[in-house]
């Protein structure tokens, strides 16, 4: 499993989202952007996964539409928040296990989780 899986970087994210609404503090939008520190991926990808969080419904607060030319655009990312659904899936997803038992063998795992 590389650090720029699929599985990798929605645990991140969500991972990151839950530590945040727990904690009651404000999410910082630079760290989930694509050149950010916890994704790090190109545009492309990150708009995928993105896609993918707000139509599985484990986030909310952030949406996306398809502009001209069929792009699409994220918009509202620093009010997204982790759904229950998102909690349930983090807690409880088997891949999501076996991605946090990878981050804590190569030493990767975010400080703030």
């Amino acid at each position: 499993m590389a650090k720029d899986d699929y599985f990798v970087i929605v645990y991140k994210i969500l991972a990151y989202l839950y530590v945040q609404l727990k904690a009651g503090e404000q999410i910082d939008s630079r760290l989930i952007s694509a050149d950010g520190y916890l994704c790090n991926v190109n545009d492309k990808y990150w708009t995928y996964i993105w896609v993918n969080l707000i139509d599985s419904g484990f986030v909310s607060g952030v949406s996306y539409e398809r502009a001209w030319g069929k792009d699409v655009v994220i918009s509202d990312l620093e009010d997204v928040q982790i759904t229950p659904a998102g909690i349930e899936y983090l807690c409880e997803n088997n891949r999501l296990k076996k991605v946090v038992e990878y981050l804590k063998d190569v030493k990767a795992i975010t400080p703030f989780i």
